[in-house]
């Protein structure tokens, strides 16, 4: 199944669901990351949460979403945009702790508490916003949850799940976000919150499922939704050599002849996608006349 979210209005318009399928796109952040079990699961619930998160975005509006625990992930940093586009990294990839009691990895310990959730939304008219909350859980899911009822003011309930297989790979990764929306019906919530209780283990749901909307009609019923929206969703990072060369650029000269002096050639990694772009010498010296006569 190709990733997919799936944008929906269900019970009469009272309710606003999001569904995502992100395997393919945590798999990529997984391989380009190399990180291990604990550090996937935590990489890949908040790239879905990204995802989730930004479907509610217009234009070329983006987002950025930070968590910072006090556990041996350290800080776990994604980006997402309306479009469907998502990159993100962890501190510490290599992080894999024992399963936790209920048997289940054991995200929470690996992200740490006390610890933040910031997520900051910037416009295409080049105004931002930004809400910070203090984690509640690390389990991620709960966290958001919070964040969305203490600083957008938006009743919500969030799941987000990833399955690693014993090798490292991901088996699936998903995620809902439903929202109440004004004058919402009591039986309405009463009815969300018994199809919750219901719903089973949501990795296996999204693993098992053969179509994204299967996770939509178990979440609100088959016949009580509309979908208005469906749109891939894909790992991308805009970051290129010439970029980095612009960074380099933006170094004091004095930089950028201590490079050709003494490493004769220069590397850069981007953070999000662990992308490495090399610079010879002959490229540094041509930078650097560019830096000095401010080309």
């Amino acid at each position: 199944m190709a990733d997919q979210l799936i944008k929906a209005l269900a019970y009469q318009d009272q309710v606003r669901v999001f569904v995502v399928d992100a395997t393919q796109a945590v798999a990529q952040a997984q391989q380009r990351h190399d990180t291990w079990h604990t550090a996937t699961a935590a990489l890949g619930r908040s790239l879905v949460a990204t995802s989730l998160l930004a479907a509610s975005l217009k234009g070329s509006d983006r987002l950025n979403i930070q968590i910072q625990g006090s556990g041996p992930l350290g800080e776990i940093n994604c980006d997402g945009d309306s479009q469907g586009a998502i990159r993100g990294y962890v501190k510490h990839p290599h992080v894999a702790l024992e399963l936790n009691q209920a048997g289940k990895i054991d995200v929470s310990g690996a992200v740490g508490l006390p610890g933040s959730l910031r997520v900051r939304k910037f416009s295409q008219s080049g105004e931002s916003f930004t809400g910070q909350i203090a984690l509640v859980s690390g389990e991620l899911a709960e966290d958001v949850t919070y964040y969305l009822a203490a600083s957008e003011q938006i009743p919500s309930a969030v799941g987000l799940s990833v399955l690693v297989n014993p090798d490292e790979t991901v088996a699936s990764a998903g995620g809902f976000l439903i929202q109440v929306l004004p004058d919402v019906k009591e039986e309405t919530l009463q009815a969300i919150e018994t199809n919750l209780q219901s719903l089973g283990n949501l990795s296996e749901q999204i693993d098992q499922a053969e179509h994204l909307e299967e996770l939509l009609a178990q979440l609100v019923g088959p016949d009580n939704y509309r979908v208005i929206h469906s749109q891939s969703i894909h790992f991308t990072c805009p970051c290129s050599k010439d970029r980095f060369a612009k960074a380099i650029l933006a170094l004091p000269p004095s930089d950028i002849q201590q490079m050709i002096e003494e490493d004769h050639q220069a590397e850069a990694v981007c953070h999000y996608c662990n992308e490495s772009y090399h610079y010879t010498q002959e490229e540094l010296e041509v930078l650097l006349d560019q830096a000095l006569h401010g080309e």
